[in-house]
């Protein structure tokens, strides 16, 4: 299949990509704009690990309010530099990540899954296991990854799914942005305030 301008312009509206990995991924992908797009995720995953490791000591402190004043978000995001960190798709990327904090259902009580207290965990794996204790070994190790999952997603930001595309989470969501900006990214706290809620 012949890769139009139409296709690239398409892909590149779609991912905020480059031209030339837009070019390549279509080719790839032979013109799938779908095969392209996860394409498109994986590279962007790759790159986010290889920048992994570089340190996060500028970014924002980002405030958003929801609801006529019902809802408010501060988050840390933090980058390399403090030219990204005034850099607008990096200002965008603050405000998307606060708007999944304010609207997401169930509202996130942690950035990842390692802030989760190990008690927490515990006490889901028992639940399941006593739920589904006929099952075979093998059987009830892949129910209590699914059922682990599905908590996760349920707490933590970056596994939530992003309420503005739901086929991708947060953690790409950021992912894509290192690879679009070329530096390391890190969500690195937020606070959620309700109106009427008990801390």
């Amino acid at each position: 299949m012949q890769i139009t301008s139409d296709l690239v312009k398409e892909l590149r509206e779609k991912t905020n990509a480059g031209v030339m990995d837009c070019k390549k991924a279509l080719a790839q992908s032979k013109g799938d704009l779908s095969g392209a797009i996860e394409i498109l995720k994986s590279q962007g995953a790759a790159i986010a690990q290889k920048k992994a490791q570089r340190a996060t000591t500028e970014g924002v402190i980002f405030s958003y309010i929801h609801m006529g004043g019902k809802i408010g978000v501060l988050l840390e995001l933090n980058c390399e530099t403090d030219f990204v960190a005034r850099n607008k798709g990096f200002q965008e990327l603050a405000k998307d990540v606060a708007l999944q904090i304010a609207g997401a259902h169930p509202a996130p009580l942690y950035v990842s899954r390692d802030e989760i207290p190990l008690e927490k965990v515990e006490g889901w794996k028992k639940e399941a296991r006593a739920e589904f204790s006929g099952k075979s070994p093998e059987a009830l190790e892949k129910i209590l990854e699914g059922k682990l999952g599905k908590h996760y997603q349920e707490v933590c930001l970056l596994d939530q799914p992003f309420i503005k595309d739901p086929s991708i989470c947060i953690k790409q969501l950021i992912q894509s942005k290192i690879a679009e900006v070329g530096e390391n990214m890190v969500l690195r706290r937020f606070i959620r305030y309700q109106l009427g809620e008990s801390l």
